[in-house]
């Protein structure tokens, strides 16, 4: 695995503007596939148009209620936990009579592949898509949003929650040849934080740094375990770009660090 840098991997505050905002591109950042961005709208700033261009998006309604609309079609509601996946070359409006928080994740496609809506009601019946992992010290719930209930060529997304000082993404892993990743961290109020490890090499990690609320950490290589603070959670949004479309756009297929592989990944009820 080649060595992360440490300055391109760390992104504070992402979170903290009104309107829609990428905070990362394969332009300003090392993520050879991966967008991702913010969508934060209320009543002073209740809407926002863009279009996808050559990109497939997902849009993961993380908080409040809004309505989406795809080149004009139907107006679909998104609540909590909803998820919509957008075809490359399409125009998007987003719109609130509240509030809502929509993070945005994007890759480059070729393929041509139909707008889906993932309900999370349907997540929550599916124990593929939504199971708890770990053990005594590393126990947390994941949800599957994006994955293999999607027809996509490259994203998959979702998001883990932690119980409070627990580790989450343990034991080690990591998925270099097929996919990259970064955590968004959320719901996470002050003073809650984590900490955030990334390294291609136990014995000299590239990253070990505090995250919390809206920080986002960038995986293009490496392990990348993190821990919660004692008394609170650590929750973040994991957004994943494969790199050979179709082909590996996987979840669950990683490989754990050898030290700690007696007991497997922990991602195994993602694979039934």
């Amino acid at each position: 695995m080649k060595p992360v840098n440490p300055q391109q991997v760390v992104v504070r505050a992402t979170a903290s503007h009104k309107g829609r905002r990428l905070s990362v591109t394969p332009a300003d950042s090392p993520m050879k596939r991966l967008f991702y961005g913010r969508i934060l709208l209320d009543g002073t700033a209740s809407k926002v148009l863009f279009e996808t261009s050559g990109r497939e998006v997902g849009l993961l309604c993380m908080a409040g209620e809004c309505a989406v609309q795809v080149n004009g079609g139907e107006t679909i509601a998104l609540g909590r936990y909803d998820a919509i996946y957008v075809p490359r070359g399409s125009t998007v409006e987003v719109s609130t009579s509240a509030s809502v928080d929509l993070v945005e994740c994007g890759a480059e496609v070729e393929g041509d592949y139909p707008l889906q809506v993932v309900r999370y009601r349907d997540v929550e019946k599916d124990a593929a898509l939504k199971f708890t992992a770990g053990g005594d010290a590393t126990t947390r719930e994941l949800s599957i949003l994006l994955g293999k209930n999607v027809q996509a060529g490259r994203i998959v997304a979702g998001f883990t929650r932690s119980a409070p000082g627990h580790w989450t993404s343990w034991p080690p892993h990591e998925h270099t040849d097929i996919l990259e990743e970064m955590y968004v961290y959320f719901d996470m109020p002050p003073p809650a934080f984590g900490v955030q490890l990334v390294y291609t090499s136990p014995e000299t990690p590239e990253v070990v740094t505090v995250v919390r609320d809206g920080d986002a950490v960038l995986m293009p290589a490496g392990y990348h375990p993190n821990v919660a603070a004692p008394g609170h959670p650590i929750n973040f949004v994991w957004l994943m770009a494969a790199h050979r479309e179709r082909e590996d756009r996987v979840f669950g297929v990683v490989n754990v660090q050898p030290e700690f592989s007696q007991r497997g990944s922990g991602l195994e009820a993602s694979l039934k």
